[in-house]
C-alpha cells in the first residue's frame, strides 16, 4: 500500500517509503512503539494534533500580502472571510499584479477561511485587521457559531468602513452589506428582492439560483435608474458578478471599481475598470477543450475529433462517466484536483461529460447535459460529483426531493467524493476522526439524503496557497470504483459475478448467515431463484434453502476451529502476500501468514460455495473474541490474515463484479481506521478494494447502515423488519386475565374476597409480587384496597399483554400480508401526529366520552381500575376498528388490493365506514367522524407502503448499476416513510437535532425518571446520572436522548436560521425547580462517528454549565467538577469532562463479545473492558485533537453516579434481542467505583408507545422475559424458521446471562422458567437438539453458566440433567455422520 503523502505535492522531511507509511497509517500499531521512534518524529505528529487543538491549524498569514509603502499613493486595506480557499490564489494573483502595475494606490489584503475564526488568537488578530480596513468581503459563511462571530467583529467598525460586501451567507451577514446608500439592514423585515430569496424554505435551493438571476438582470435596469441609490444596488450586483467570474482579471475590475467608487482617498481619480468577463452559467468543461459548451452535442463533436485520445476512448464501447464540479473552482483557476480525475478516467478508457453549474442547484445541468434530450436515456453510465455537495442547495439549503427526482431520471449510480474544505492534506492525514465534522454535516450526510454514495477523499488543501490538489491514491481508487459500477450498467447478466457474503458474527459467532430478524439461508434461496430467472448464470443451486444451508456449511457446525466448513478456495501463502499489498502490515498484530483463523497452517482458507458466477461466502470473525487479553486493548486490532484473504479471493481471484453483504450486519465496516474519510492506510478501505458493494441492511436501523455506508462505500438496501403481533397471555397470566373479569363482573357480591385471593395468589405464582406491591393471601383489606390490588395487576397484564413483537424471522421479498398488518397499523395509529393534521385514534376514541387519553394513561398505570378498564376497552376497540378497515381492503387471499380505489368508494360514496360501523356497536359510537376519516386516509396510505415489495427490485436495480431511490431509516410506527423498504437507507442532517418535539418528550421522560429515583430513594435527588447515546435511537427519535442529557443539566438547544443546532442557552434554576444534574454519557461509537457536532454541543453545554456561579447544592455538575479539579489539580473546564466514548476507529466494550464466548473469568474483567474501551472524551476546547483518553475523569464522575439510565425506543429491539444494551451498562461497575461501595439505582425509559414509562432496569428484564424468551407466541414463531430460530432463542438467553454480569438485575425465577420451557419439556428439548444441534449445545451451556457464576441456583437435578444433555448433544454433533 503505496503511501497517499509520497504522492501528494508537498513534501516532508525525507524518509524512506514504509517511513511514510508509518507515519500517516491508522494501522494500530503495538503499544510500545514509540519507543523506536525519534523523538523529533514524535513531537512533529505531537503538534499536528495539539496544536490550538482545532481542525483548522492553517493561519491566515499566508493569505497576506502588504505592498511596499510608495510615497503618495493611498493604502486600500481588504480583509476578506471565506469558506473554501479556492479564492486565495485568484485573489493573491490580483493584488500582485495591482500592486505592481496599479499607479494609483497600493493594496494590502489579508484572508481568513471561516473555520479559522475558530481558534481565538486568530480571532483577535481578524478583528485588528478590521480596525484600519476599507474594505470587507465575506462569502458562503453558513455556520451560525461563526457567522455571529464575524457579524460582532464586523458591525463595530462598518459604519468607519468604506464598503462591506457580503455574498451568499446566512442573513445576519448578509444585513452587514453597505454600498454607498445600498445597505441590507432591513433584511428579513422588509420586502427587499433579497430577503424574498431567503424566505422560501420550500423552494430551499431556490436561493443561489434566483440570486443568479437577479444579478444577470438587474445591472441592465438599474443602469437607467438616475438615484444614487439604483446605482450603488448596481455596484452591489456587480461586485457579486466580479466575485463569481472569480478569475484574476474579473477580480482586478472588482477592486478597481470598489477603490475608485467607495474610498475617500481615490474619490477624484478616474480609475477605469472593464466590465465584469461572464462565464456560462452552468455548461460542459473540458481541461483540453477550446472553450465552455452550453450543447453535449457540440461537446461531442469536439471530444470525437481529439487530436490527442486514442480510437479506444473515441468508441461507443467505452464506459461514460459524469462529473459535477463546482464552476467557482474553474473561474478561479484551483481546478488541478478536477484536471487529475479527468485525466485518470481517460487513462483507465473512460469517457467524461464534466459538467458545472454557477449556482447550487446542479439538477438542471444534470437533466441538461446528462440525458439523452430524444431517448430519454442517460449518455452516462455512472455519475460523480467531485462538489461534495448536495446536488440542490450546496451548503445553505437543500432541496432533496429535487434532487432525487433528477437522479431518478438519469437513473445511474450516484458518486459524491470529497475535496478536503477544511483542513489541508496533512491536517487530515494525521486525524484519527478523518474530516472535519463541519464537512461531514455538509458534505457526507447531506448528500446521502440525495441518495449519494462513497464518500471517497480525493483531494488536499496546500496550506501556503490554499490551492487544491490531487491525493493519487485516492483519485485512482475513485476513478476505478466509479469505471467499475459503470461496468455495471453494460455487463450482460450472464456474465456478471456475484459474491454473496454471510455472517457468522455479530450478534452471534457460531452460526452461520446470522443477521437481525432476517431469515438469511430462505432469503438468499429467493433471491437467487430470481437472479435465475432473471438471466443470471446460477449452476447447481439446490432444491431447497435447506439444502443451501446444508452445502455451505454441511453440519452447520459453525465453529471456526471445525474443518466441516465447506472451504471454496486454499491460498497459499505466496499468492495472499502477492495480491494482499497490506498484507505485512497485519503481522504487527497477527504475526507472520498464515496465521491460525482460517487457516490449515500451510494455507489460508476460503470458506463458501460456489455456484457458476455466484459464490456464498462466510465472513471470517474479528478474530480476537475469545482472547480476553485482546479484548482489554482501548484499541481495536487490525483485521487478521484470513480476514484480509477473504476480501482478497472475492476480488482478485473470483474476480466478484459486485459483492452482496447479507443482511445486518458484519464486521468488515468496524475495522480499525478513520471514522469518516478514509485514507489507503484505513482497513475498510484496503479491504472492499475496488468491488462495488451491495448491503441489505434492517430499515430499522440507520446508524451503522450509515456505517457502513461511509466506511465501507455499501450500497445500502433496506429490508422489513417481521411484521409485529401484540404478545398476548399465556399460562398463570391468561388465567389472571380471566379471574379479573369475573372479578369486574361479581365484585359487588360476596364472592370479591375470595375471588381477590385467588387473584393474589395466582399473580405471586407468576411473579408479578415483584412487580406490584400485593398483599398477603386472607388479609383483610377494604372494598376499595381491593380495586386497587386488582387494578394494579390488571395495568400489569395489559402492559404485557399488548407489547409488540416482531414474530418470526423475515424472508427478502415476502412482504406481509394486510392481516399480519393490523398489529403494526394499531400502534402507527396510536401517535398524535400533529404537523400533519392527525389525532391518534385512542385520543378520538378517549374524547368521546369526555376524557383526555393522557390522563387515561396516568390513571391506569397508578392502578386506578375504572381507568385500567376503560383503557382495555380503548384498545379493543382500536384494535377492532383497525381490523374492520383492514378486512375491507382485501381479498379472499388477504391480500391488498387496490387500496386508493377501496378508499374513495369508502370514503366518496357516503357507505357506512367500515371503522364507523366497527365503533356503533362499542361505547364510543359518536367518535369524531371527521377526525376518523383523515386518521383511516392516513392508515390507507401506511398499509399500501407496508405490503409493498421492493426489497428485491431494488437488489436488481443495483446489480444493474441503476440507481436506488435513497429513503430514511428508522422505525415505521414513529416515521412510516421508512416504507416501502427496498430503499437506499440513510440517517438525517445531524445538525438538525434535537428538534423541538424531541425536547418536549425528553422533559416528560427526565421529569418521570427523576421523580421515580426521588420516590425510590427518600425524597432525594439523584446527583449524578450515568447514561448512554446511541445512534439509531437518535436517528429515530430525531434526538429525543440527547435532549434528555441537555434536560438533566438545565440547558435547551437554539436553532438558526436554517433550523441547524449548533447552540444552547441556560435555563434558570427558577423555571427548572430543581438542582442541575450531572451526567457521565457513554456514547457508542456509531453515535460518536454520526453526530459528532452533537458530542462538541454536549460537551460544551456541560462545561458551560460547571462555570455557572451558582450555589453548589443547586448546581451538582458545577460541585463535582470543582471537587474532581481540586483532586486532579486541573481547571474546573477539564475536570467538567462528561462526554465518552471508545476511541476513533473502535467500537463497542467488547463486554458483549467475551459473554456471547464465554471468554471472560469474573466480572472485574468485565469492568475493565469498560473502562479501557470507553474511557475516551471529546473536548470542545480541542475537537481537532479527537478522543483523548481521559480514564481518571471517567472513573471520578462514574464514582458519583447515584443511577445509570437507558432508553428503548421502539418494539423490535428490546434489552435482551441485542447484546449492545448490556455492553453499555455500567451498574455493577459503578458500584464498585463508588467509596460507600452503594449500587445505583438502574432504570429503562420506554419511548415505545404513547404512553412513555420509565421502570427500573429489573422490571424491564421481567417484561422482555415474559413476553418473549418465555411467550409461546415469541418462540414458536421463531421456531417456525427451524435452523435460525433456535439461535435466536439461545441468543436470548445468552443475553440475559450479560444483563447478570453487568448488572444483577435478573431474577432467578427467569432461568428456572426458561429451563422449564425448554429443557424440562421433553418434546421441545428434541426439537430444538434436531433443528440445530449447535446452537442447542450453547443453550445448555448457557444454563450451566448462569449457575456456575451464581447467577442461577436450581436443584441439583436440574444441573445433572443439563450435563448430561450436553455430553450427549457433544456426541451428537460429533458423530453425525455425513
Amino acid at each position: 500500500m503505496a503511501s497517499l503523502v509520497s504522492s501528494s505535492p508537498f513534501t516532508l522531511p525525507t524518509t524512506t517509503k514504509t517511513d511514510h507509511l508509518r507515519k500517516h497509517s491508522l494501522h494500530p500499531q503495538k503499544h510500545t512503539f514509540t519507543i523506536s521512534r525519534s523523538s523529533s518524529y514524535r513531537n512533529r505528529i505531537k503538534c499536528a494534533v495539539m496544536g490550538n487543538g482545532l481542525f483548522t491549524q492553517t493561519t491566515p498569514e499566508v493569505r497576506r500580502i502588504v505592498p511596499d509603502r510608495i510615497q503618495g499613493l493611498p493604502v486600500v486595506k481588504i480583509v476578506y472571510v471565506v469558506l473554501e480557499a479556492q479564492y486565495q490564489s485568484s485573489l493573491s494573483a490580483a493584488v500582485r499584479s495591482l500592486n505592481k502595475t496599479g499607479g494609483f494606490a497600493s493594496f494590502e489584503v489579508v484572508g481568513y477561511l471561516v473555520e479559522e475564526l475558530r481558534d481565538e488568537s486568530t480571532y483577535r488578530s481578524f478583528c485588528k485587521d478590521l480596525e484600519d480596513a476599507n474594505v470587507f468581503i465575506g462569502s458562503l459563511i453558513f455556520v451560525e457559531e461563526l457567522a455571529v462571530k464575524v457579524k460582532n467583529a464586523v458591525e463595530v467598525v462598518r459604519d468607519r468602513m468604506d464598503a462591506v460586501l457580503v455574498f451568499p451567507s446566512m442573513p445576519e451577514v448578509m444585513r452587514l452589506n453597505k454600498l454607498g446608500s445600498f445597505s441590507m439592514a432591513q433584511l428579513g423585515q422588509s420586502k427587499s428582492p433579497f430577503f424574498q430569496l431567503f424566505k422560501n424554505k420550500k423552494k430551499s435551493s431556490g436561493f443561489a439560483d434566483n440570486m443568479l438571476k437577479l444579478v444577470r438582470t438587474l445591472p441592465k435596469v438599474l443602469k437607467y435608474l438616475p438615484s444614487d441609490k439604483a446605482q450603488d444596488a448596481r455596484l452591489y450586483i456587480l461586485s457579486l458578478q466580479f466575485w463569481l467570474g472569480g478569475s484574476p482579471d474579473n477580480l482586478i475590475n472588482f477592486l478597481k471599481m470598489i477603490s475608485g467608487s467607495y474610498v475617500p482617498a481615490l474619490k477624484g481619480m478616474k480609475i477605469e475598470y472593464s466590465e465584469p468577463v461572464l462565464f456560462l452559467d452552468n455548461g460542459i468543461w473540458h481541461p483540453l477543450a477550446p472553450c465552455m459548451y452550453d450543447d453535449v452535442k457540440e461537446y461531442f463533436n469536439w471530444y470525437d475529433t481529439r487530436r490527442d485520445a486514442n480510437e479506444k476512448l473515441k468508441s461507443d464501447t467505452a464506459p461514460v462517466i459524469g462529473l459535477v464540479l463546482q464552476r467557482s473552482h474553474i473561474v478561479t483557476g484551483d481546478e488541478g484536483h478536477y484536471v487529475a480525475v479527468i485525466m485518470e478516467l481517460e487513462a483507465r478508457g473512460a469517457k467524461v461529460i464534466p459538467i458545472f453549474a454557477g449556482g447550487l442547484d446542479f439538477s438542471g445541468p444534470v437533466e441538461k447535459y446528462c440525458i439523452n434530450p430524444i431517448t430519454k436515456k442517460p449518455f452516462i453510465n455512472s455519475a460523480v460529483s467531485l462538489t461534495g455537495f448536495a446536488l440542490v442547495g450546496g451548503p445553505a439549503r437543500q432541496d432533496h426531493p429535487k434532487a432525487v427526482e433528477a437522479l431518478m431520471k438519469l437513473d445511474v449510480p450516484y458518486i459524491v467524493a470529497l475535496p478536503l474544505v477544511f483542513q489541508t492534506t496533512e491536517e487530515w492525514l494525521n486525524s484519527t476522526l478523518g474530516l472535519h465534522p463541519i464537512q461531514v454535516a455538509l458534505q457526507v450526510a447531506l448528500p446521502e439524503l440525495d441518495g449519494g454514495m462513497e464518500p471517497i477523499v480525493f483531494a488536499g488543501r496546500d496550506p501556503r496557497t490554499g490551492k487544491s490538489h490531487a491525493l493519487h491514491k485516492r483519485v485512482e481508487q475513485l476513478c476505478t470504483r466509479a469505471i467499475r459500477w459503470a461496468e455495471l450498467k453494460r455487463k450482460p447478466k450472464a456474465e456478471k459475478k456475484l459474491a454473496i457474503t454471510v455472517f457468522s458474527f455479530p450478534p452471534d459467532k457460531g452460526n452461520v448467515g446470522s443477521a437481525a430478524y432476517l431469515n438469511v439461508f430462505s432469503s438468499i434461496y429467493s433471491v437467487l431463484k430470481d437472479l435465475k430467472n432473471d438471466g443470471y448464470n446460477i449452476e447447481g443451486l439446490p432444491e431447497t434453502s435447506e439444502a443451501l444451508i446444508e452445502e455451505v456449511i454441511h453440519d452447520k457446525e459453525a465453529k471456526f476451529s471445525s474443518p466441516n466448513l465447506n472451504v471454496a478456495y486454499k491460498m497459499n501463502v505466496r499468492e495472499y502476500q502477492k495480491l494482499t499489498s497490506y498484507a505485512n502490515m497485519l503481522e504487527e498484530n497477527w504475526g507472520k501468514p498464515p496465521g491460525n483463523l482460517n487457516s490449515d497452517g500451510e494455507n489460508l482458507l476460503v470458506y463458501g460455495k460456489r455456484y457458476g458466477n455466484v459464490f456464498i461466502g462466510v465472513q471470517p470473525t474479528f478474530g480476537y473474541e475469545g482472547d480476553p487479553m485482546r479484548m482489554l486493548f482501548s484499541k481495536s486490532a487490525s483485521p487478521h490474515h484470513g480476514f484480509a484473504a477473504y476480501y482478497t479471493y472475492v476480488e482478485k481471484i473470483f474476480g466478484a463484479d459486485a459483492v452482496l453483504h447479507f443482511g445486518t450486519h458484519g464486521s468488515l465496516e468496524f475495522m480499525p481506521g478513520k471514522q469518516v474519510g478514509m485514507s489507503d492506510a484505513c482497513y475498510p478501505d484496503s479491504l472492499i478494494g475496488n468491488i462495488p458493494n451491495v448491503y441489505y441492511y434492517a430499515a430499522n436501523n440507520p446508524s451503522e447502515a450509515t456505517i457502513a455506508k461511509r466506511r465501507s462505500y455499501a450500497n445500502t438496501i433496506s429490508y422489513l423488519t417481521p411484521p409485529a403481533e401484540n404478545a398476548g397471555l399465556y399460562k398463570g397470566l391468561k388465567q389472571l386475565s380471566e379471574l379479573i373479569s369475573s372479578y369486574q363482573s361479581l365484585k359487588d357480591t360476596g364472592r370479591g374476597p375470595q375471588i381477590v385471593n385467588s387473584i393474589i395468589s395466582t399473580a405471586k405464582q407468576c411473579n408479578l409480587d415483584k412487580d406490584v406491591a400485593l398483599p398477603e393471601e386472607g388479609q383483610e383489606i377494604s372494598a376499595q384496597e381491593r380495586d386497587l390490588v386488582v387494578g394494579k395487576v390488571y395495568s400489569k397484564i395489559m402492559e404485557i399483554e399488548s407489547r409488540l413483537l416482531p414474530c418470526g424471522l423475515h424472508v427478502i421479498g415476502e412482504p406481509p400480508s394486510a392481516v399480519e398488518a393490523v398489529a403494526t397499523l394499531v400502534n402507527i395509529a396510536a401517535l398524535d401526529r400533529p404537523e400533519e393534521g392527525i389525532s391518534s385514534l385512542p385520543s378520538i376514541l378517549a374524547q368521546t366520552v369526555g376524557r383526555e387519553i393522557e390522563d387515561v394513561y396516568r390513571g391506569s398505570d397508578k392502578g386506578i381500575l375504572k381507568d385500567v378498564e376503560l383503557l382495555k376497552q380503548i384498545t379493543d376497540a382500536s384494535r377492532g376498528a383497525v381490523y374492520s378497515f383492514v378486512e375491507k381492503t382485501t381479498n379472499s387471499k388477504g391480500q391488498v388490493v387496490d387500496v386508493a380505489n377501496k378508499l374513495s368508494s369508502i370514503l366518496g360514496f357516503g357507505l357506512n365506514e367500515p371503522w364507523v360501523e366497527y365503533l356503533s356497536n362499542t361505547k364510543f359510537a359518536r367518535a369524531n367522524r371527521e377526525k376518523l376519516r383523515v386518521l383511516f386516509g392516513f392508515l390507507g396510505e401506511c398499509l399500501k407502503l407496508i405490503v409493498a415489495d421492493n426489497e428485491l427490485g431494488s437488489l436488481k436495480q443495483a446489480l444493474e448499476g441503476k440507481y436506488v431511490e435513497p429513503g430514511p431509516g428508522g422505525d415505521p410506527i414513529r416515521n412510516p416513510k421508512v416504507l416501502p423498504t427496498g430503499k437506499n437507507i440513510h440517517a438525517l442532517d445531524p445538525q438538525a437535532i434535537p428538534t423541538t418535539a424531541a425536547m418536549q418528550s425528553a422533559m416528560v421522560v427526565v421529569d418521570r425518571l427523576l421523580d421515580r429515583q426521588k420516590a425510590d430513594n427518600g425524597g432525594k435527588y439523584p446527583e449524578t446520572i450515568a447514561l448512554v447515546l446511541w445512534g439509531t435511537d437518535n436517528i429515530k427519535t430525531y434526538g429525543e436522548s440527547l435532549a434528555q442529557v441537555m434536560w438533566m443539566i438545565g440547558v435547551r438547544p437554539v436553532s438558526d436560521t436554517f433550523g441547524r443546532v449548533n447552540k444552547v442557552e441556560i435555563v434558570s434554576l427558577e423555571e427548572l425547580g430543581r438542582p442541575r444534574i450531572d451526567v457521565v454519557v457513554n456514547c457508542s461509537g456509531v453515535f460518536r462517528d454520526l453526530f459528532i457536532n452533537q458530542m462538541n454541543l454536549l460537551d460544551r453545554a456541560v462545561k458551560m454549565v460547571a462555570e455557572l456561579d451558582e450555589p453548589v447544592e443547586q448546581n451538582f455538575v458545577r460541585k463535582h467538577a470543582l471537587e474532581q479539579a481540586s483532586a486532579l489539580g486541573v481547571g474546573v473546564r477539564e475536570a467538567a469532562t462528561r462526554i465518552f466514548s471508545n476511541a476513533s476507529g473502535s467500537y463497542s466494550s467488547n463486554v458483549n463479545l467475551a459473554v456471547e464466548n464465554s471468554s471472560w473469568n469474573d466480572e472485574k474483567q468485565l469492568q475493565d473492558m469498560y473502562l479501557s474501551r470507553k474511557s475516551f472524551a471529546f473536548d470542545s476546547d480541542a475537537p481537532g485533537a479527537g478522543m483523548l483518553e481521559k480514564r481518571k475523569v471517567f472513573e471520578m464522575a462514574l464514582s458519583t453516579a447515584d443511577a445509570t439510565f437507558q432508553n428503548l425506543d421502539s418494539s423490535e429491539i428490546s434489552l435482551t434481542d441485542v447484546s449492545h444494551y448490556f455492553d453499555s451498562d455500567p451498574t455493577n461497575l459503578v458500584q464498585n467505583l463508588r467509596k460507600d461501595g452503594k449500587k445505583p439505582s438502574a432504570y429503562i425509559a420506554d419511548t415505545t408507545t404513547a404512553n412513555a414509562q420509565v421502570r427500573t432496569l429489573s422490571e424491564t428484564v421481567r417484561l422482555d422475559a415474559r413476553t418473549k424468551l418465555l411467550n409461546p407466541k415469541w418462540y414458536e414463531g421463531m421456531l417456525s424458521s427451524g435452523y435460525e430460530g433456535v439461535r435466536e432463542i439461545e441468543k436470548r438467553l445468552t443475553n440475559t446471562v450479560g444483563w447478570s454480569a453487568t448488572s444483577g438485575q435478573v431474577d432467578n425465577w427467569v432461568y428456572e422458567e426458561a429451563n422449564t420451557t425448554f429443557i424440562q419439556d421433553e418434546d421441545m428439548l428434541k426439537r430444538l437438539m434436531n433443528t440445530n444441534p449447535n446452537s442447542f449445545r450453547k443453550l445448555v451451556q448457557t444454563f450451566l453458566e448462569a449457575n456456575g457464576r451464581g447467577y442461577w441456583e436450581t436443584s441439583e437435578d436440574n444441573i445433572e440433567k443439563l450435563r448430561q444433555l450436553y455430553s450427549e448433544v457433544e456426541d451428537k454433533i460429533e458423530g453425525i455422520d455425513r
